[in-house]
């Protein structure tokens, strides 16, 4: 009987221990993955350890939809992002599912492919650059921020890139799965001032790491990179809101110019990207997300058309939809609501499905008459 007893103690110790160890486990996988702690910066636009954002000096007040307040996570904050949305589709997107073979070894001349949210790859002038490069959930917690659907790229799928371009350090644009796999590539990171810091920690050396305040560039083969104002915030914990710089980016090639936006709201500041740029052959400017809540750092339909017109965008590329549920409107809200402003504005509008390429010069001469992938989806 004492054996016994000898024994089943020895294996509760035993299970106790695994738990202690399997917990520390995943709270190291979890710490590691929210980055590092914010160092300081000497620029007029940080203070108190702070960077200070620009804001929209005529917003317009927006009060929360009927639709909005009978919304199942309406007022549930930031919980609402541990469950399924109902505002996500329950079926999967159509999209092109793509893998490394399917891109050539020397990129080409002028290619875009949007894999969904800010996710895009572009290749300009034998340069191939990814924007805010995120394939799972916008969450440090494998639980939380989920996709609605699958990837058109999975990770182990990524080509070669040359330029990784980061906006900011949020969860659902700075992914750390996507670093770790990119460090094994010859990638170099153009980041915002502060974000670096994540990368370090992470295992990327300095050497390729490019980080940039705003009006500051990086040049690569002839492309030229400059980061740009934007109304937002950022941080990946709490208590380091605005520890980090968040920006837009302008990429300069050859003989063609274009804008992503990252994550803003609307301001003066489009304007005066054109003034000092002139015209934009592309434009990917982020139209979800958008509430009363959020008014001031994303971006209603109506202010994305206007923020491609203060850009002079020939054509407009909308990004940040189709994966997360950030705000309260339906999955296929946003796209439907920006296109039909932009047919109404003669602003010519691309929404490729996620995979597809878009090839901005063949696009510009055909007429728009057919009709948008969500168009077939489900409603």
């Amino acid at each position: 009987m004492k054996a016994k007893l000898i024994l089943i103690g020895k294996i509760i110790l035993t299970l106790f221990a695994l738990e202690i160890i399997a917990g520390g486990v995943i709270a190291y996988s979890i710490w590691v993955r929210i980055g590092a702690k914010p160092v300081s910066y000497n620029v007029d636009y940080y203070k108190s350890g702070r960077f200070i954002f620009p804001k929209n000096p005529n917003p317009v007040h927006r009060p929360l939809r009927e639709e909005d307040k009978l919304a199942k996570r309406g007022y549930a904050g930031w919980l609402r992002f541990l469950s399924r949305s109902p505002n996500a589709p329950d079926f999967k997107l159509d999209k092109i599912y793509l893998r490394k073979y399917d891109f050539p070894n020397a990129p080409d001349k002028y290619n875009v492919y949007w894999l969904g949210h800010s996710t895009t790859i572009i290749e300009l002038d034998g340069v191939r650059l990814i924007t805010d490069p995120v394939f799972g959930y916008a969450s440090p917690f494998f639980l939380a921020g989920r996709r609605y659907d699958a990837p058109a790229l999975e990770r182990k799928e990524l080509p070669n890139i040359d330029i990784a371009l980061i906006s900011h350090d949020h969860y659902d644009h700075l992914e750390y799965a996507t670093i770790k796999r990119l460090k094994n590539k010859r990638t170099i990171f153009v980041v915002p001032l502060g974000v670096g810091n994540h990368l370090k920690r992470w295992g990327i050396e300095d050497i390729r790491i490019k980080e940039l305040g705003w009006g500051d560039s990086f040049s690569y083969k002839g492309v030229v990179i400059t980061a740009e104002r934007v109304i937002h915030w950022t941080g990946r914990l709490p208590k380091y809101r605005n520890s980090t710089l968040a920006v837009s980016y302008v990429i300069k090639g050859a003989d063609k110019l274009l804008f992503f936006s990252g994550d803003t709201g609307y301001g003066k500041h489009f304007k005066q990207i054109r003034e000092k740029y002139g015209d934009f052959d592309l434009a990917a400017i982020e139209i979800d997300g958008w509430n009363p809540r959020w008014s001031d750092i994303h971006l209603f339909p109506d202010e994305v058309i206007a923020a491609s017109r203060d850009l002079g965008a020939k054509l407009l590329l909308p990004i940040h939809w189709g994966v997360y549920d950030l705000a309260y409107h339906r999955w296929d809200e946003s796209i439907r609501e920006v296109a039909r402003l932009a047919i109404e504005s003669g602003q010519r509008i691309a929404s490729p499905r996620m995979g597809e390429k878009l090839q901005p010069l063949e696009f510009l001469k055909k007429e728009d008459k057919e009709p948008m992938w969500w168009m077939y989806q489900k409603r």
